[in-house]
C-alpha cells in the first residue's frame, strides 16, 4: 500500500562563474529544476578573477538560456557559498561532476560546507557524457581562435562570444 506525500518545497543553489554558460551548465540547471521546487543559479563574485564576460552579461546570458524554466532564478553573491545559501534559505547545493578529478575537489568543498553548516546538503550530478569534457575555459579558448563552439554553448552565448572576439567565434 502506497501513500502519497505532498511535495516539500526545496530551494537548491547551483553556483559557478559561468564564463560563459555552456550546454553542460544548462543541462545541470534543467535537471536541478526537475529535482527541486526552486533553483537559484548563483554567480559568485571573485575579486581576484577577471572573467571574459561581466557579471551583468553572464547573468543575462543565463537568464536567457534558462527562461523556459519557471522555477529558476539567477542571482549573484559575494563571499562564501554556504553563507549565501543560509541567507536565501537554501537546503541544497548542486554541484556538477565531469570527471573523477572533479570529485576529489568537490568532495573536499562539500565536507567543508557540511562542517560550516550541517543543515545544508551537497548533491552531485554527473554531467552527461557528451558534456563531460567541456569546460568554459575550453569554450573561450576555441572561440578566441575563431573555432566553432555552437556544439558546446547555446546560440546566444555563441553570438556573445563573437561580439567579444570580433566575429571570429
Amino acid at each position: 500500500m502506497s501513500t502519497s506525500h505532498p511535495a516539500v518545497a526545496r530551494l537548491a543553489v547551483y553556483a559557478g562563474s559561468f564564463d560563459p554558460v555552456s550546454f553542460g551548465h544548462l543541462d545541470l540547471i534543467e535537471r536541478s529544476s526537475a529535482l527541486f521546487s526552486d533553483v537559484i543559479v548563483g554567480l559568485g563574485v571573485h575579486p581576484t578573477r577577471h572573467p571574459l564576460f561581466s557579471l551583468e552579461e553572464r547573468m543575462d546570458l543565463i537568464r536567457r538560456v534558462s527562461s523556459h524554466l519557471p522555477n529558476v532564478r539567477v542571482e549573484s553573491f559575494d563571499g562564501l557559498l554556504i553563507d549565501y545559501c543560509q541567507q536565501v534559505g537554501a537546503r541544497v547545493i548542486v554541484r556538477g561532476l565531469r570527471a573523477v578529478t572533479d570529485f576529489e575537489y568537490e568532495l573536499q568543498i562539500a565536507h567543508a560546507n557540511a562542517d560550516l553548516c550541517p543543515t545544508i546538503d551537497t548533491v552531485f550530478l554527473p554531467s552527461r557524457t557528451k558534456h563531460s569534457f567541456v569546460a568554459a575555459s575550453l569554450i573561450r579558448e576555441i572561440a578566441s581562435h575563431g573555432g566553432d563552439v555552437s556544439r558546446y554553448a547555446p546560440a546566444v552565448v555563441v553570438d556573445a562570444l563573437k561580439g567579444k572576439y570580433g566575429k571570429k567565434a
